[in-house]
């Protein structure tokens, strides 16, 4: 049976969230200001590594930046390095 790879938005907390198997695996931070996302900082727990959970955290995290009309600025190395590696993100890309 495959793990189940869960991620939401936990806007109150600024961050969005990984679980894996209803646990908690990592997260996403950021602060919103006038129409920008900007992440700050991406962790994925060194235990829940090599399951992909930093790839969905990213696609999840922009692209809801992307259905909410937002812009992404990116100052996390990890969301940075991601947006590199995919370039369909590249244009959420604040200039």
């Amino acid at each position: 049976m495959a793990a189940e790879v869960q991620v939401e938005n936990n806007s109150d907390a600024g961050k969005y969230e990984v679980t894996l198997d209803g646990k908690p695996a990592g997260f996403a931070a950021y602060r919103l200001q006038d129409q920008q996302v900007i992440f700050t900082h991406t962790e994925v727990d060194s235990a829940f590594e090599g399951h992909g959970l930093g790839s969905a955290l990213a696609r999840f995290a922009l692209d809801d930046v992307r259905e909410r009309g937002l812009h992404a600025v990116p100052r996390c190395p990890f969301i940075a390095a991601y947006i590199e590696r995919h370039p369909e993100y590249q244009d959420l890309v604040a200039s």
